[in-house]
C-alpha cells in the first residue's frame, strides 16, 4: 500500500475531515467495505449495502484498526465525508495508481474463466517483476478499486478482472485504471438475460480493448469468433490464442489424462513447449493459453511459460477442486458458478474421469438466462443425457425440473431426483452416492451448492455429519 496522510485522502477524493486529530496520519493498508476485514493502517469505506449500512460499522471498523472512515455523513469516529462513497473510492484508486507509475494494469474480462485465469497469470508473470490481482474475484466497481488500494511501489503488473453487467460497465471500469493490455476470454450465455443476448455480451466485453492505448496490446481468443472480431475495435497490437492455426500463442496435440487433467504442446514465437496441467478440466487449456500469450506478449520465454503453467495449482474454490475420499468416491466442487457453456465443459471432464465408474451430477439451476432459461435448462438436461451420467439431482425450481425432464426424456434409464435446495440435495446424496462413484457438484452461486459440496467431500467436517 502507498502510505497516503488523511490530508491527502481527502483531497484525492474530494472530501473533507470530520472528526480527525490529526490530518497527517497515515493510511498505510488497503481500502476495504468489510469492517471484518479492516487491516491495521487501513480505511473503512462505509457503502450502503442490500440489508444494512456500512456506516452502522464506523465505530467498529476504527476500534479494529482503520485509521478513518470513507464516509457520506460524520460517524463520530475519524472520517472523510464525501458526496458519494462509491465515487470517492474510484477516485482514491486512481490517485493510488498515479503514484506508481511503473504499474502496468492487465485488465480481463470474459464471460467464463476469469478468476481461474486471473490466479494462472499470477503465477507465470512473477518471472517478469512482481505481480497483484484481483482479490478473490472482486470485478466490478466495487472491489476493483478495493485491489488497486493494495498497490506498492515494487508491483510492476496490476491484474484487474473486469466485470459488466451491462453496456459502459467495463468501461467505467476502465476509466478507474486505464490498462496497457486487455484480454478477453470468450463471450458465453453468462448473465445473457441481463444483457438481451450474445451480441450484446460482446459490445459490452470489448469495451476493454476500446480503451487500449496504440501502445497497449490486446489479447484475444481466436476461437470465439465474437472475440476474434474485436481487433477491429482497438488501435493496440493484437495477440491471438486458441487451437486454430492461426492463432499466435496455440495448443496442440491436446489431451485429457483419466484425471481430467489437460496436457498439450504450447506454440508460441516460432517455439515449442510442453505443458501438463495440474488443473483439472478441458475449459483449463483455454485459459492456460490465455495467461501464456498475457507472459509471452509482455517478453516472457515459452519454454519458462510452459514450465510455469505445468507447476500451477489451483488457487480459488469451488472451481474444478478435486477432492477424493477414503471410500473411493471423487467429488468435484465446479459449484461456483454455471452457465450452459461452463455445464458442458463440466461433462466432458466428468466423461474423461469416469473409468468405468458410476457418475452422479447434482446440478442447480443457471440463473440470469433471460426468457431463453427454461430452454437452456432442457438442453443441458439433454447434455446430461448424452454424457452417459447414472444419476441426476436437479435442484432448484421449475428450470431444474425442465432440466431434469428433458435428461430423462433422452435417457429412460437415468436415475433422475429433484432437490428442493441444497440441503435436500445433501440428503438425498447422501442416500445415492456409493464407494467409488464420480459425484459432480454444480449450479449458479446463488444456489449455494458449494456448501453440499463441501460437506460431500469432509462429510465429517462441523456440522457436515456423517455419510
Amino acid at each position: 500500500m502507498i502510505p497516503l496522510s488523511l490530508e491527502a485522502v481527502a483531497a484525492a477524493v474530494g472530501g473533507r475531515l470530520c472528526d480527525v486529530p490529526d490530518p497527517s496520519t497515515l493510511m498505510t493498508a488497503p481500502a476495504v467495505v468489510d469492517s471484518r476485514a479492516v487491516q491495521p493502517g487501513g480505511l473503512f469505506a462505509a457503502l450502503p449495502g442490500e440489508h444494512t449500512d456500512g456506516h452502522t460499522f464506523a465505530a467498529g471498523a476504527v476500534q479494529a484498526g482503520a485509521v478513518a472512515v470513507l464516509a457520506a455523513r460524520p460517524v463520530g469516529v475519524p472520517a472523510v465525508v464525501v458526496d458519494d462513497v462509491l465515487d470517492a473510492l474510484a477516485a482514491l484508486a486512481r490517485t493510488v495508481l498515479t503514484a506508481v507509475p511503473q504499474a502496468m494494469v492487465i485488465g480481463l474480462t470474459g464471460s467464463a474463466g476469469k478468476t481461474s485465469t486471473k490466479d494462472l497469470i499470477a503465477q507465470v508473470l512473477p518471472e517478469l517483476g512482481e505481480t497483484i490481482t484481483t482479490v478473490q474475484s472482486f470485478n466490478g466497481e466495487i472491489g476493483m478499486p478495493l485491489t488497486v488500494t493494495h498497490l506498492d511501489q515494487g508491483v510492476r503488473y496490476l491484474v484487474l478482472e473486469m466485470g459488466a453487467r451491462g453496456i459502459g460497465h467495463i468501461s467505467h471500469l476502465t476509466r478507474i485504471a486505464p490498462p496497457t493490455v486487455g484480454l478477453v476470454l470468450n463471450v458465453g450465455t453468462a448473465h445473457v438475460g441481463e444483457f438481451g443476448g450474445r451480441e450484446q455480451i460482446a459490445q459490452a466485453k470489448g469495451e476493454l480493448v476500446e480503451a487500449l492505448p496504440a501502445h497497449g496490446l490486446a489479447i484475444l481468443n481466436a476461437d470465439d469468433p465474437l472475440v476474434a472480431a474485436m481487433a477491429s475495435r482497438t488501435r493496440a497490437r493484437v495477440l491471438t490464442f486458441g487451437t486454430k492455426t492461426d492463432s499466435d500463442v496455440r495448443a496442440v496435440d491436446v489431451a485429457l489424462d483419466t484425471s481430467g487433467r489437460a496436457s498439450f504442446t504450447l506454440t508460441a514465437a516460432g517455439a515449442q513447449a510442453r505443458v501438463d496441467l495440474a488443473l483439472h478440466g478441458a475449459h483449463q487449456v483455454s485459459n492456460a493459453l490465455a495467461a501464456a500469450a498475457v507472459a509471452i506478449g509482455l517478453g516472457a520465454d515459452v519454454d519458462k511459460t510452459a514450465a510455469a503453467l505445468s507447476r500451477a495449482v489451483l488457487v480459488a474454490s469451488g472451481r474444478m477442486e478435486v477432492t477424493d475420499r477414503p471410500d473411493g468416491v471423487r467429488i468435484i466442487n465446479d459449484a461456483f458458478n454455471a452457465n450452459p457453456d461452463s455445464m458442458k465443459a463440466a461433462f466432458t471432464t466428468l466423461e474423461a474421469m469416469t473409468g468405468g465408474r458410476r457418475t452422479i451430477a447434482i446440478l442447480g439451476e443457471m440463473k440470469e438466462l433471460g426468457d431463453s432459461g427454461s430452454e437452456e435448462h432442457r438442453h443441458v438436461g439433454r447434455l446430461v443425457a448424452a454424457a452417459g451420467i447414472h444419476v441426476l439431482i436437479a435442484v432448484g425450481g421449475d428450470d431444474a425440473c425442465a432440466m431434469a425432464a428433458a435428461a430423462q426424456q433422452d435417457n429412460p434409464q437415468l436415475n433422475v431426483v429433484h432437490a428442493r435446495d441444497r440441503d435436500h440435495a445433501l440428503t438425498l446424496a447422501r442416500h445415492l452416492i456409493q464407494p467409488g462413484d464420480i459425484v459432480l457438484v454444480k449450479g449458479s452461486h446463488s444456489v449455494e451448492l458449494e456448501h453440499t459440496a463441501q460437506r460431500l467431500a469432509w462429510p465429517d467436517m462441523a456440522g457436515g455429519g456423517s455419510l
